[in-house]
């Protein structure tokens, strides 16, 4: 796994957030499933969230976004405040880029054709260069050489790769990624995580929801457990995983940690 990465003191994190989220719920009909969350992430900040399934973590995410609409509360991304005005939704969208746990690649298009289809048509990217910027990054990924199959013929653990990419084609600010290591196998887990410890490395804003431990550990700035829709402690990766405050967080880790 990758050296320890700087704490979350470094000079280069101070200065204006690049996302706020203040007092925001979000419910599913009668279902409370998020309650207050306050969050401030600064640019170059690596935040891995974890917790127990269904504790909301995927649903914050997907807030941030517009994936799914928050109820109550504040989303700022950028400066820009996410609410009914399809401009700022589709300016936030250009701003941060997401990767889910299924690969949701379009199976009959190429994959040159996968990563050139957003520059294109959102952004207005002349094709070659949307070409040119897609091979620069699925170098990255390493995996320039499958630029011409399709998705049905990669592994998983390629795919995801290949859908990393496609998020960085768009030049995200901020990358959000939801238990995307979740549906593959362990081997192919490794090549997906080096390549987000790459990003990690040149300075990607990260929100990470994820169960692997050791990627919190060696790239997080802060770690944040949540459980029934709250965010119940968060803190640096050595403090969080050696002295845990909240009852809920020891049993967690108790449960994960063998």
């Amino acid at each position: 796994m990758a050296n320890e990465l700087p704490d979350k003191n470094d000079k280069e994190l101070q200065g204006e957030p690049i996302l706020e989220i203040i007092e925001m719920h979000k419910w599913f009909g009668e279902f409370h499933v998020l309650k207050g969350i306050n969050l401030i992430v600064h640019k170059g900040e690596r935040i891995i969230i974890c917790g127990p399934s269904g504790s909301g973590k995927s649903t914050l995410i997907r807030c941030i976004n517009r994936l799914e609409e928050h109820q109550k509360g504040r989303i700022i991304v950028d400066g820009i405040e996410l609410t009914n005005d399809l401009k700022n939704i589709e300016k936030i969208r250009e701003e941060v880029g997401m990767v889910f746990q299924h690969f949701n690649l379009f199976p009959h298009l190429s994959i040159l054709q996968n990563l050139t289809l957003g520059p294109t048509w959102v952004r207005k990217v002349p094709k070659a260069e949307a070409e040119e910027t897609a091979m620069y990054y699925l170098e990255k990924v390493h995996i320039a050489d499958q630029a011409r199959k399709y998705p049905g013929q990669l592994s998983g653990g390629q795919q995801q790769r290949v859908a990393i990419a496609r998020s960085l084609c768009m030049r995200p600010k901020v990358m959000l990624f939801d238990e995307v290591t979740s549906a593959l196998d362990p081997e192919m887990i490794k090549e997906v995580l080096d390549v987000m410890i790459d990003l990690a490395r040149e300075g990607m804003t990260m929100l990470v929801v994820s169960h692997e431990m050791g990627f919190a550990k060696s790239v997080a700035h802060r770690v944040l457990f949540m459980d029934e829709g709250e965010i119940l402690e968060e803190n640096t990766p050595v403090e969080f995983f050696e002295n845990p405050q909240h009852e809920r967080t020891k049993l967690f880790l108790s449960q994960i940690l063998h």
